[in-house]
């Protein structure tokens, strides 16, 4: 599993607004500014984070985006899922995936195992947890 730039920078954007929760929308530009992320690619991903109901946006003067939840209702893991293809720590774990070794794999509990280990972490920690700057030895 490798985390891509798009759900790094989801991650980024929704600990942004949930930072600035109280100065109500935020304009894409100074979140991409703070963020140093480009507006382009940035718009991308903010459109797939409203899509999915975890932002709201408002178009003109004085608009932007805000959360459309408290940040302690946004787990890593659903931001992650919604951002990445897969969560999974070896294809043949991925949703559809048909390995013919299935049956006989020695391997394949070790990766449903640490499968769920990634689950259970990511899901754990909220947008709030890092906001909160949490630092690595804060998280379980």
């Amino acid at each position: 599993m490798l985390i891509s730039t798009k759900g790094r920078y989801a991650l980024r954007v929704m600990v942004d607004l949930a930072e600035r929760q109280a100065d109500g929308y935020v304009p894409l530009k100074e979140i991409a500014r703070r963020q140093e992320i480009s507006e382009k690619y940035l718009e991308s991903i903010i459109k797939l984070l409203v899509r999915a109901g975890f932002l709201s946006g408002l178009r003109g003067k004085g608009g932007g985006y805000k959360l459309t939840l408290s940040p302690e209702q946004y787990t890593v893991g659903a931001i992650l899922r919604l951002t990445e293809s897969s969560l999974a720590p070896v294809t043949c774990l991925e949703e559809g995936a048909a390995c013919p070794r299935t049956a006989e794999c020695r391997t394949l509990p070790l990766w449903r195992g640490l499968g769920r280990v990634i689950d259970d972490y990511l899901d754990h920690i909220t947008v709030a947890d890092l906001a909160g700057g949490l630092s690595s030895g804060g998280l379980r």
